[in-house]
């Protein structure tokens, strides 16, 4: 099998690519998880769809066919929070952790997913690991009130593969945008997506649309799903796809800075969520109001 015939239509520039339907872009995803086309196939359509961007038909046609071929979770009692989480942390400490034990401790299953794709950051499996919250090794389902941390290749090896490209050629590629917005399990999630350019906010909500999924998108911290402590971001909710406004963003400047910790390795950063967790340190206020906001859109689910 080949995706030569999708990498000429793609490939043309940015100004004379076409796009590809929903059921061909599933077809090529499909075959590049199969392990079926070459490694410079691979790198070609990185590399053009790179350039080109990829449409919500697109992406939708992408997600197909990794739902089609991921190993998902077993449905969990309530709906299911999924945090991807593949940025990790490079300025800021990463409290993508703290986002998802406040959930659990609202009695919400939260499922944490993602891998490290660059060298240089801290990411959350590390911060978790501190906070003795190990990988897990097999698919289950998640509990509820308790948190859950799946590396990318239990649920996808081949989706792992597609990540990894970003190592040798240095960009991203589609699957950096299909992992934030993916269903890990069998049974009714609301993932919270994230986005670093506003671009992508658009991209991504009319995928969400298009799938009628259950989502949060938001700017958040480097990337990852949860809110900047310093300042509300812009939050936008979808239950079955159907759009609902929840938060519009802080403007002005800012008065006040949470305490956050002063280094970003994974100890510094466990250590104050277990100070927030157990009520030595507040709660920052935009990740108090996104779990406000989570709740309720899990309460409509």
């Amino acid at each position: 099998m080949s995706i030569a015939h999708y990498i000429k239509e793609i490939g043309r520039g940015k100004d004379g690519a076409r796009s590809l339907s929903r059921e061909q872009a599933a077809d090529l995803l499909g075959q590049v998880l199969d392990g079926g086309v070459t490694d410079l196939e691979i790198g070609a359509f990185c590399l053009a769809m790179r350039i080109k961007g990829e449409t919500a038909q697109e992406m939708a046609g992408f997600l197909d066919a990794t739902h089609a071929r991921m190993d998902r979770l077993p449905s969990s009692e309530k709906p299911l929070v999924v945090l991807p989480s593949y940025n990790g942390a490079r300025k800021l400490p990463g409290l993508t952790p703290l986002l998802a034990l406040l959930l659990a401790r609202e009695g919400l299953p939260v499922l944490i997913h993602g891998v490290a794709t660059e060298s240089n950051r801290v990411y959350t499996a590390d911060v978790l690991c501190a906070l003795d919250i190990p990988a897990q090794v097999a698919i289950k389902a998640v509990a509820a009130g308790t948190v859950v941390f799946v590396p990318t290749v239990l649920l996808s090896p081949g989706l792992q593969r597609l990540l990894d490209v970003r190592r040798v050629v240095g960009l991203r590629n589609p699957a950096h945008s299909l992992v934030k917005l993916m269903n890990p399990s069998q049974g009714r999630s609301l993932v919270v997506g994230s986005y670093t350019h506003p671009e992508y906010a658009l991209s991504m909500a009319a995928t969400v649309e298009l799938m009628g999924a259950d989502a949060m998108l938001l700017r958040g911290t480097e990337g990852e799903a949860v809110a900047d402590a310093r300042r509300i971001p812009k939050m936008q909710g979808f239950v079955a796809g159907r759009p609902i406004d929840l938060q519009e963003p802080q403007g002005g400047t800012l008065t006040t800075l949470p305490d956050l910790p002063a280094q970003i390795d994974a100890a510094s950063t466990a250590a104050y969520i277990r100070r927030v967790m157990v009520g030595n340190s507040p709660v920052p206020a935009p990740i108090a109001l996104q779990v406000l906001h989570i709740l309720w859109l899990v309460s409509l689910m």
